[in-house]
């Protein structure tokens, strides 16, 4: 069964293509990982399935709902974990908890159920009582995630969720999305510009410049890159970027954290870029 349907969706900001013609579908329980450097167009896209944007063009479905037309009706069945932290920071964990459970009409004996699957879940029980903005990043993440999936939603959209978290918590919380699969068969839509993070997806779209340059499960991508990769740093790094995009052999450039990966067609090229970067400093 199809979660997610998605035919030429686009979105065009004046003349720019922020988002262009991009077609896939995500299967129900699927973790779908979209797969990107900052400003590919992963985040206009999620907005748009979210109904939070207006597509200019194409064609979707999300939980069955047209994302034209049925908006509101597809936020009743999702839940969205923004990029950026989206609770009350100067509430303790327990009122932020609540007052999302508030905000999707959860009441009485449903909402303290909700509320302990949400404690229990986070392992924040020590915690209930300490201002937001006071957790460590992580915990403030896992404490977003479950307040995002408090209504139990059919599919959950994630931006960019472990942006900034420590490698350990960032593990943590990827346990936490696979118990979401195996318990609820929640369909989990997941943003990172991280390749690493990727992997734990059942299938990832690469994005660039607002258009899929290639869709298939971890295994399938890897086998047909046939590119040499390299990590390259340096500073600054978008002078470092413009030099590198004009070597012979580059296929491709993509911002990894405060580095480079650079793709080339061989290993020949590689060492001639690498000597030609090492002469200009």
């Amino acid at each position: 069964m199809t979660a997610i349907s998605v035919h030429n969706l686009t979105k065009q900001f004046d003349s720019f293509s922020a988002v262009d013609r991009i077609s896939f579908d995500v299967e129900k329980g699927e973790i779908f990982g979209f797969l990107g450097p900052n400003g590919a167009g992963k985040t206009t896209t999620i907005r748009m399935l979210c109904g939070i944007l207006k597509p200019t063009g194409g064609k979707g479905t999300v939980a069955g709902f047209d994302i034209f037309s049925e908006n509101e009706r597809i936020k009743r069945h999702i839940g969205y974990m923004s990029q950026h932290f989206s609770l009350y920071p100067d509430l303790t964990v327990l009122e932020n908890i609540d007052f999302f459970a508030g905000i999707y009409g959860l009441r009485g004996a449903q909402m303290k159920a909700r509320r302990q699957w949400a404690l229990d879940t986070t392992i924040l029980q020590e915690y209930t009582d300490r201002i937001t903005r006071e957790l460590p990043l992580g915990y403030k993440q896992r404490l977003a995630l479950v307040c995002a999936l408090l209504h139990e939603p059919a599919i959950v959209f994630l931006d960019e969720p472990t942006a900034g978290v420590d490698p350990l918590s960032r593990r943590s919380f990827w346990d936490l999305i696979y118990r979401l699969k195996e318990e609820k068969q929640t369909t989990i839509f997941v943003t990172t510009h991280y390749m690493d993070e990727a992997e734990h997806c059942e299938r990832i779209a690469l994005i660039m410049d607002g258009k899929i340059s290639a869709l298939g499960t971890p295994a399938e991508l890897k086998r047909s890159l046939r590119s040499r990769i390299y990590l390259i740093s340096g500073q600054p790094i978008n002078e470092m970027k413009q030099l590198i995009s004009k070597q012979p052999g580059v296929t491709s450039v993509v911002p990894f954290g405060v580095a480079l990966h650079v793709f080339f067609e061989d290993d020949e090229n590689a060492q001639i870029a690498k000597k030609e970067l090492e002469r200009k400093g």
